[in-house]
């Protein structure tokens, strides 16, 4: 599978590494390739990088998302998966729409494409190596599409996530919020970045 990762920072390039290794073919699309601190990884312009890709994850910033989808240009059928967050660069919630969630709003934006929420609940550590001894991490994600979301959960599961449909792109505001939560329980209350979510059955 073609990947295009749209962001070249920790979530993008973690995310990036790992599908690569799996076997999948993975381009970064970046404003400026040309960058040294992209060395080392298959960069071109967010265009180039898109081109024959069956897969788009947008992993920047929220501020830069609406930016980056300008550039984006009419994706056809492909899956978008959104990894975003609706927060302001101090991890506080007041991006939020009242009532939308991120992933509704960049699917409102975006030309084409079928959006689905995923890989925006816990942290890049996480996403790098999701092995914890008690139990494994979930990865819940949300989407309208049913095909789309089959593939993404697949790609989650590829990482060793415990993937879980969520239901439609309207749960994403759940998942928004529960991003909130770890951020909070991670560096606000000092339990650190190495925690995770999990879902216990019976």
């Amino acid at each position: 599978m073609r990947i295009a990762v749209i962001g070249a920072g920790r979530v993008g390039s973690t995310l990036g590494t790992r599908w690569s290794a799996a076997g999948h073919d993975v381009l970064y699309g970046v404003r400026t390739p040309e960058d040294p601190k992209y060395r080392g990884l298959e960069v071109e312009t967010v265009g180039d990088a898109i081109e024959g890709a069956d897969v788009v994850l947008l992993a920047v910033p929220w501020r830069a998302a609406r930016d980056a989808i300008a550039e984006l240009g009419d994706l056809g059928d492909r899956i978008v998966i959104d990894a975003t967050n609706p927060l302001t660069p101090d991890n506080r919630d007041h991006d939020r729409h009242p009532e939308l969630s991120g992933a509704e709003q960049i699917a409102g934006w975006l030309e084409g494409g079928r959006v689905v929420k995923a890989f925006n609940t816990t942290g890049s550590g996480n996403m790098a190596n999701p092995g914890y001894p008690d139990g494994t991490p979930a990865m819940l994600i949300a989407g309208d599409d049913r095909e789309a979301k089959r593939v993404v959960l697949g790609l989650a599961a590829e990482l060793g996530f415990d993937a879980i449909d969520a239901g439609a792109l309207a749960a994403a505001r759940d998942l928004e919020h529960l991003a909130t939560i770890w951020i909070r329980l991670a560096y606000g209350l000092g339990h650190g970045p190495d925690i995770a979510f999990s879902l216990l059955r019976r």
